[in-house]
């Protein structure tokens, strides 16, 4: 039998998408706005958007409530999330059983960013967007950011600008749409639908939204407390490796454009990366089930705060928010606010000519698969001021001890303002010499970026701290 005539139905990769991700991501003068205009308009947005928030005791939040059976505090929706008990039993750490208070989100938010191509050139449309756990009130976030119960209107408050992009993304070019987790020591199996779309008509700005080129966010991401996480983690799913740069030179750049191409060669093959990472969720046993929030041990509550005895780790509050940018102009809600800057830094060294980093297959246990691709380094250190030197986490004495010409690059930036009150990592990229000593350590290995960009298209794999520096890495220059 012949084979049947074609009906055109088939559709084939866009092969020109590597090439044209690459060029924005080198562009800043082809883009719509200067990068000056841009940090112009984020401020004048700052002074127009109202951005007022009290913390207040709990019996003056509205609608939310402690629960007389359980301790637990909830909305009294029964939506947007509550902050329960969890008890946790784990192998691994310095502490092997313990019980905290937790955030339980069980819905799935959206975080998009939408893109075009504007006189050739790939852009971003980037929101200015108050939160009220934001240090500083406006930074910049995805198009859409939003939890299931506001994008259907639970609040009763106006609709999410842009959202039809992405719930209704049928016939529009997909980039990226995977579910990727949050922090696990503050969430409990908490996940987001990460998503990248890309539009063919125009889009117009609204006042708070603006078209912005990767390279432009690249240089931004260098700017204390301004992209905001839930940009980063959406940055991070960029497909690719940015095809296009120079890989000749014995430079910084010529290490970073190797290691985006998997041509060059690696220390593990994907497959032993992939391996490694599965006997580790094999190797480690965590249980951790939620329990009611007054079966917690060791921590208080008062008329305005949930703290630990020993006033570590975070306390949650409750604040009254009033703002003129938001689906609703004032509410109450709780906010998970973390005692100390953390240290949230990435090892990295040339093999070869090839960067890598050295990341931990790290274990919270708010997560889904016990454990998750961290960077070298994620901790507070005023936590383990009470232990001794051999429970530090490993390397966070290089990290503490980097000379200024190691440093690639280093920010304070700001964790999700929605869930976290004035939360702030200060985030870094460390170049270790080639023969830096491995430690041998099972829970450790050297990745290079295609391989972190391979495993970013599925879910569960790179957490939401190291997702934050995976979009700082690629913009290294």
């Amino acid at each position: 039998m012949a084979p049947s005539a074609g009906t055109g139905l088939l559709r084939k990769p866009d092969t020109t998408l590597p090439h044209r991700l690459a060029r924005s991501a080198r562009a800043e003068r082809d883009a719509l706005h200067s990068t000056e205009e841009l940090l112009a308009w984020v401020r004048e947005r700052g002074a127009a958007q109202l951005h007022d928030v009290r913390r207040i005791p709990f019996a003056e939040l509205d609608k939310w409530r402690f629960d007389d059976a359980t301790g637990d505090l909830g909305h009294t929706s029964g939506k947007f999330f509550s902050v329960q008990g969890l008890r946790v039993s784990s192998d691994h750490g310095p502490v092997r059983s313990w019980t905290q208070p937790i955030i339980n989100q069980p819905e799935i938010g959206i975080l998009g960013i939408l893109l075009r191509e504007i006189d050739g050139v790939l852009h971003c449309l980037m929101q200015a967007k108050t939160e009220p756990g934001n240090v500083n009130g406006v930074q910049l976030s995805p198009t859409v950011q939003a939890t299931r119960s506001n994008y259907t209107r639970v609040h009763e408050g106006g609709a999410v600008p842009y959202l039809e992009h992405f719930r209704d993304a049928a016939g529009q070019q997909v980039l990226s749409d995977v579910l990727q987790s949050e922090q696990g020591s503050w969430f409990f199996r908490k996940r987001n639908r990460n998503m990248l779309v890309e539009v063919r008509e125009p889009v117009a700005e609204h006042e708070d939204f603006r078209w912005v080129t990767i390279g432009q966010l690249h240089r931004l991401l260098a700017v204390d407390d301004l992209v905001n996480m839930d940009a980063r983690t959406v940055l991070s799913c960029l497909p690719g490796g940015f095809e296009g740069s120079e890989v000749d030179g014995s430079d910084l750049a010529g290490a970073l454009a190797r290691s985006r191409d998997p041509r060059s060669g690696t220390l593990h093959t994907t497959a032993e990366v992939r391996s490694w990472i599965t006997s580790r969720q094999a190797e480690h046993q965590v249980r951790a089930s939620l329990i009611p929030l007054h079966a917690v041990r060791g921590w208080r509550r008062t008329d305005a705060e949930i703290r630990h005895e020993l006033g570590t780790f975070f306390t949650v509050l409750a604040v009254d928010v009033r703002s003129n940018s938001r689906e609703v102009g004032g509410w109450t809600q709780p906010l998970l606010h973390p005692h100390g800057t953390g240290v949230v830094a990435l090892l990295v060294k040339r093999v070869d000519g090839v960067l890598h980093a050295l990341l931990n297959a790290r274990v919270e246990p708010g997560y889904l698969d016990v454990v998750e691709l961290a960077p070298t380094v994620q901790c507070t250190p005023e936590n383990y001021a009470g232990l001794g030197v051999d429970y530090r986490p490993p390397h966070l004495d290089v990290v503490l001890s980097r000379r200024p010409e190691q440093v690639l690059f280093d920010t304070e930036l700001s964790e999700e303002g929605g869930r976290f009150y004035q939360a702030r990592n200060r985030y870094q990229i460390i170049e270790v010499d080639a023969d830096f000593p491995d430690s041998d350590l099972p829970d450790f290995r050297w990745l290079a970026l295609h391989q972190l960009t391979g495993l970013l298209e599925h879910s569960h794999y790179v957490n939401v701290q190291a997702r934050s520096l995976i979009a700082c890495l690629r913009g290294l220059r």
